[in-house]
């Protein structure tokens, strides 16, 4: 559970889409106004609270006892938090209410960025893998009820070294460059 909200100056792996997608658009704008530390942003609703209130005990349910882990990549202005993870595997907490959980693009991306930093200048690096809880209505409304182990799924993320090296760092780069200037990033100017 992340505990310190400012979000300004680094760039996390959920910031992962915002990295990939397009720059010309007002998401991005308002995104960047808060990585230059220019605007704040505060977007909550009632189900992004009841699955940071039942992350710890998804964890306690599978038994992870490391959690809420912080890398720092400062020359890539990088700065990833782990919900949990043991000696081999990163955790990635998500809930959901749909029948099926499907790995959208930008939870695989935000794993494959997880999996990046855990292995930076290290010789070998964790795997990571979703684990997917089902939240009822029920649990929207109360915060103490137990897990039920028969609404956990998990989805392995294999890590695409070519994704991260031809895609990703260089525009992580880039942009680790414009937020230490304070600059605007322009698209056109990532060398891939």
């Amino acid at each position: 559970m992340i505990h310190d909200h400012d979000r300004s100056g680094w760039i996390g792996a959920s910031d992962t889409s915002k990295v990939m997608g397009r720059w010309d658009t007002e998401t991005f704008r308002k995104w960047w106004s808060v990585k230059l530390g220019i605007r704040q942003e505060t977007f909550t609703t009632p189900a992004m609270q009841a699955g940071t209130a039942y992350e710890g005990k998804i964890l306690d349910a599978l038994g992870i006892r490391t959690r809420d882990r912080q890398v720092r990549i400062h020359g890539l202005r990088l700065r990833v938090n782990y919900d949990g993870e043991d000696a081999r595997l990163i955790t990635e907490v998500k809930t959901h209410s749909k029948a099926e959980f499907r790995v959208s693009k930008a939870y695989w991306q935000q794993c494959q960025v997880e999996m990046l930093a855990s292995g930076w200048g290290l010789r070998r690096r964790k795997e990571c893998r979703i684990a997917a809880y089902r939240m009822t209505e029920a649990e929207l409304q109360n915060y103490f009820l137990p897990i039920d182990m028969g609404r956990m799924s998990f989805h392995p993320i294999p890590y695409d070294e070519e994704w991260v090296e031809r895609a990703y760092l260089p525009r992580l780069r880039y942009l680790a460059q414009c937020l230490k200037t304070g600059q605007w990033p322009r698209e056109e100017a990532v060398q891939t």
